[in-house]
């Protein structure tokens, strides 16, 4: 593949528009409709269930199906308790960082549409300087200008109403995307592109692609978890978000080292098919495209462990996008390394197109 720009124009337009959009876990739908718009020029067809998972399929009849994933929700925050004099209390949806909250505007989602807010927080000068208030869970209150509970409620807040940042899409330096919400829908971004790549260069896949974006990822793998069993794939290449581990008060000796501008970070784990894994490294290296290694005890705590360990054991592999400042509203990723992920994926597919190969992850 060429080493010039991947990602044309409408690409970057979409993306905007992709993460501007709020999709909070369990609410993800109004994202999904906006994916798979974008990816219906280059797929032959959808799969959707019951929690909102959307799958474009290429090639839907072939025996062998591969998947490769992303997933679409966002953190979020719940409200739960609505005192008498309007303030609203609240509960994480996924996690979401409490520390970061003060001061943050708010859109609460409701049937009335969006009532704003904002996490309200004592001034510096009330403040008890010998013992100062660290910011909890339990201190942490919205406030919608509201005076009385009843006030909130002719809003249309309740509990149970899902609560998003408003923060939006910009580019710094000409090659970071900041925004809130890249963890992961640049996932869900990078696996369409892979879609649209296949389909202006003609490639005729000899396998079924299942391009998967899968919902609930932030409460426990659960989309990808019943998406799983409806596919039934025979490998499955999964892409998330990790740490850049050379940003301030990180522990490298703990984190391993990985950082955004230096490629695609390619995991080794128990979740992770050893042959499929050195399949992408070579993939990589032929290619010249840059790469980086993780290891990750246990789990990878990502979809990839709730591919893995269905069906009796599916073929799995994780490519993640390195990451600043994940779970806040102010996700920082490098441009050249969704460009990396997108072209890592998209050869990878190419590599399996010898069918011969299929028996080499069994």
């Amino acid at each position: 593949m060429s080493t010039k720009s991947i990602l044309k124009e409408s690409s970057i337009t979409f993306l905007e528009q992709y993460l501007n959009n709020a999709s909070p876990t369990g609410f993800e739908a109004e994202g999904q409709k906006l994916w798979m718009e974008y990816l219906k020029p280059y797929v032959d067809t959808f799969i959707t269930d019951t929690y909102g998972t959307a799958v474009g399929v290429i090639n839907p009849d072939a025996p062998y199906k591969v998947v490769i994933e992303g997933h679409a929700d966002e953190i979020s925050w719940y409200v739960n308790y609505i005192t008498d004099d309007g303030l609203i209390y609240v509960i994480r949806n996924g996690g979401s960082d409490h520390q970061i909250a003060p001061s943050k505007r708010v859109n609460i989602h409701t049937k009335n549409g969006i009532v704003k807010g904002v996490f309200g927080w004592p001034a510096i000068h009330t403040r008890n300087r010998g013992k100062e208030e660290i910011v909890k869970i339990d201190n942490l209150f919205i406030d919608i200008g509201c005076e009385t509970k009843e006030q909130v409620d002719k809003m249309g807040v309740h509990v149970g109403c899902v609560i998003t940042y408003p923060d939006e899409f910009m580019i710094l330096n000409e090659n970071k995307f900041v925004c809130r919400a890249i963890d992961n829908r640049m996932g869900g971004f990078m696996i369409a592109e892979v879609a649209r790549l296949l389909h202006e260069n003609k490639i005729k896949l000899p396998f079924g692609l299942y391009i998967t974006n899968s919902v609930q990822e932030e409460v426990g793998l659960r989309g990808a978890e019943m998406i799983t069993k409806t596919i039934r794939p025979n490998v499955a290449i999964v892409t998330d978000v990790c740490h850049d581990s050379t940003t301030p008060m990180i522990d490298k000796k703990i984190e391993g080292e990985t950082k955004i501008g230096k490629g695609p970070v390619i995991t080794y784990a128990p979740a992770v098919q050893n042959n499929l894994r050195e399949l992408i490294l070579e993939t990589a290296m032929v290619n010249e495209i840059p790469f980086q290694r993780l290891a990750s005890s246990r789990v990878t705590g990502t979809d990839t462990d709730a591919f893995a360990y269905s069906n009796g054991g599916v073929a799995s592999a994780l490519i993640s996008l390195p990451l600043r400042y994940m779970h806040t509203t102010v996700e920082m990723v490098h441009r050249d390394d969704v460009e990396n992920v997108i072209k890592l994926i998209y050869e990878t597919l190419l590599k399996l197109e010898n069918e011969d190969t299929f028996s080499y992850f069994k």
